[in-house]
């Protein structure tokens, strides 16, 4: 016998969505994820875009100018979060910069991925701590996750090329790989426990 269950009725699309809608989105958003300005703007955006398909296929009238508008509103609804404090670039920046490093990302990594969550470069810069200590912290992490250099189940070759390679994939420079991939397992321990506290 057919399945003959239908497909689930759609809702309408409505009207475009408003401020006060926008508004109620962005504060859904927030209370799960961390975002930046440009980020919200994008979610938002996204919301008025999936409106726009939605009511194109119902045979809406106008539909280009309409989602404009709720654009712009989408654009001012993010800056007022920023403007009442729901939205802290920086702070955004500096709580993603330290996990990524702390999980083995490079400092090239971090900054990559912040520009890309919309963080501003100088913003960015200012959040990713600078210097070798941090970088090699990040590696020995990142040696720790792939069980690579001084994690490694055998005993390590700091001139191994696959590991070499690996910490080169992910950002690190060749005298930082050699470093972690050198260094004996328990001070490696000690400096990521060390970095963990801090």
């Amino acid at each position: 016998m057919a399945d003959q269950r239908r497909p689930p009725a759609r809702r309408p699309a409505g009207p475009p969505p408003d401020a006060a809608r926008l508004q109620d989105a962005a504060l859904a958003h927030l209370a799960r994820f961390a975002a930046t300005e440009a980020g919200l703007r994008r979610v938002l955006q996204r919301r008025v875009e999936r409106w726009a398909r939605a009511a194109e296929e119902e045979g809406q009238d106008d539909i280009a100018r309409r989602a404009a508008a709720a654009k712009a509103a989408a654009a001012e609804v993010a800056r007022r979060m920023v403007a009442q404090g729901a939205v802290d670039d920086a702070a955004f920046a500096e709580s993603r910069a330290r996990r990524l490093l702390r999980t083995g990302r490079s400092q090239r990594a971090a900054l990559a991925h912040l520009r890309a969550k919309g963080v501003d470069a100088e913003t960015a810069l200012a959040a990713v701590p600078e210097g070798e200590d941090a970088e090699l912290v990040a590696a020995l992490a990142f040696c720790r996750r792939r069980r690579i250099g001084p994690f490694a189940r055998e005993i390590p070759d700091a001139a191994d090329p696959k590991a070499l390679g690996a910490l080169a994939r992910a950002g690190f420079g060749r005298e930082i790989a050699s470093r972690a991939l050198r260094m004996d397992a328990e001070e490696a321990e000690t400096r990521l426990l060390a970095a963990h506290r801090a």
